[in-house]
């Protein structure tokens, strides 16, 4: 039986060889938040929120939390599963002595940390709890104050949060709840090795909150490693997607998306869209497209900077900023009110992806619309998705738009291209470095000649014998060094003056100039030669 099908109040099944989870209680959703028995700062907070009553996982999840059960809770995206552990640590952490940190969230993503931190704030507004998010991307130094002031809560993802760890101001030792939030995601990205270490550092006897948006087998293993006799609270049951997403599928040669994209926008179909790509190389070259056809569009994937995707999704929340491009790093931690509608311009390639990134829009119970541009290689992809949702999404097509219109140019270099265009490049790169090589020997041993008194074998005016050569000044910068300068006629091949006669000021014409060239021609040596330092020597 799939996760998605669980009866209502039935205990889930589970793969053979594991415990069954405890049964699934359903509480049912009360008229208000003050049935919970929250905290009055905590429900002054969620009054000012504007929240009127729980969500149903909300409600599910709060009176188990608050009874200090380990909780494995799975809920659609966008269901108010933030707010559902926030609220029980918080009310758990107000009451007892500060001095250290006392709740550990973890998250997969920097904007899904942030996120949370945010949403703590508002509902901590009327509590003496502080937090702070701890991501890379930015300077550790404000997070190492964080730990050393000992926050209430720390919201981190676990990378940047075991580079903490390595170093003594660190400590997790008075963690009272661990809370794993987008589990899935989490190990999807492959961070199940940082969260055993992580586990290392924290107290054995804690209270554990399991949130994930699916339930998928590996996730059920982790459980069975982290949690105590939890309690399971699903509310992904008649459907994967929250009911208030309008869902259609666009079918349009791969080609031909951008101006489709570009058709619904202008066409005011979409006025405010997250359009998520396959990769960030087809995010950069569609936000660039649309820029040049006079659409405002940022860009945020995991090779922008945090400064970057910061900047970019506080535009697109502001609203002066209609389209976000995103890469799936962005599925989780986007909470954007009203946000009307998501574009998968490429088709998700497993339908876990697809439900993470239509639940953008839709959130707490509102509307919206996920549209899915379906090129004819993607039909795979999107039948495996439609037997996710366990329904066929309709299929539209825009009137008035050209579908097989020639492409103004093309989004995406095919791969075989891009490499052969790469090594050509780097041929011609190597070519250069050659030649350049070349040169400076080439120059070199031109170089070499005239420091050694312009002259060369057989004795040039500039030579054995010629009027001496300007070498010895300041440094010997046109110089061969000690005793460089008029050579002697019995001198080396170059004018060299350690040849004979020219050796430190001997008879027949050395020099015998110290470092600095000043000292004037020994006795013998012919004509006297002045120095005058020359300006800009």
């Amino acid at each position: 039986m799939r996760q998605s099908d669980w009866p209502l109040n039935e205990p889930a099944l589970e793969p053979s060889g594991a415990w069954p989870l405890a049964p699934d209680l359903s509480l049912g959703t009360p008229l208000s938040f003050s049935t919970l028995a929250l905290h009055p700062d905590l429900l002054r907070a969620t009054k000012e929120m504007g929240f009127v009553r729980p969500t149903p996982i909300q409600a599910d999840s709060i009176p188990l939390a608050l009874e200090g059960r380990d909780l494995l809770a799975c809920a659609q995206t966008g269901s108010g599963k933030t707010a559902a552990f926030l609220l029980p640590v918080l009310h758990g952490l107000i009451g007892k002595p500060r001095g250290a940190s006392g709740a550990l969230i973890l998250a997969p993503t920097r904007e899904l940390a942030a996120q949370i931190l945010e949403d703590m704030r508002v509902l901590a507004v009327h509590t003496r709890l502080t937090g702070a998010a701890i991501f890379g991307g930015v300077s550790p130094a404000p997070q190492e104050h964080a730990f050393r002031s000992q926050v209430d809560v720390i919201i981190a993802t676990p990378g940047r949060l075991l580079d903490h760890l390595r170093h003594g101001y660190a400590k997790l030792d008075r963690i009272q709840y661990l809370v794993l939030d987008e589990a899935d995601r989490m190990l999807d990205m492959g961070f199940l090795p940082e969260i055993r270490k992580i586990l290392k550092h924290v107290p054995a006897r804690r209270q554990t909150l399991f949130f994930s948006a699916t339930m998928p087998p590996p996730i059920r293993a982790l459980a069975t490693e982290m949690l105590r006799d939890p309690a399971s609270v699903n509310r992904e049951r008649t459907s994967v997607t929250p009911a208030g997403i309008t869902q259609a599928v666009y079918p349009v040669p791969q080609e031909l998306k951008s101006a489709l994209l570009l058709a619904l926008l202008r066409r005011g179909d979409i006025r405010q869209a997250l359009v998520f790509t396959r990769t960030k190389h087809r995010a950069n070259r569609l936000a660039d497209a649309l820029v040049r056809d006079g659409v405002k569009a940022q860009r945020i994937h995991g090779n922008r900077s945090q400064a970057q995707r910061t900047l970019a999704l506080q535009a697109f929340k502001a609203g002066t900023c209609p389209v976000l491009v995103a890469t799936d790093i962005a599925a989780r931690g986007i909470d954007v009110d009203a946000l009307g509608h998501v574009v998968n311009f490429d088709v998700p390639l497993v339908p876990e992806d697809y439900i993470h990134r239509v639940g953008r829009t839709g959130r707490a119970e509102a509307t919206g619309e996920a549209f899915t541009f379906m090129a004819p290689d993607e039909r795979g992809p999107m039948a495996a998705i439609e037997r996710a949702v366990g329904r066929k999404l309709p299929q539209v097509t825009v009137p008035d738009f050209d579908y097989h219109a020639k492409p103004a140019a093309r989004l995406e270099i095919p791969i075989a291209e891009r490499i052969a265009e790469i090594r050509a490049r780097k041929a011609q790169e190597r070519a250069r470095a050659e030649a350049k090589r070349q040169r400076q020997g080439m120059g070199g041993g031109a170089a070499s000649a005239r420091g050694r008194g312009f002259g060369g074998p057989g004795g040039a005016p500039h030579g054995r014998g010629g009027r001496p050569a300007p070498g010895g000044y300041r440094g010997s910068s046109f110089g061969g060094g000690r005793g460089s300068g008029s050579s002697s006629s019995a001198g080396g091949p170059h004018g060299d003056s350690r040849g004979p006669g020219a050796d430190r000021g001997g008879s027949g014409g050395g020099n015998a100039q110290g470092p600095s060239g000043d000292r004037p021609r020994q006795p013998g040596s012919g004509r006297k030669w002045s120095f005058r330092p020359r300006r800009g020597r």
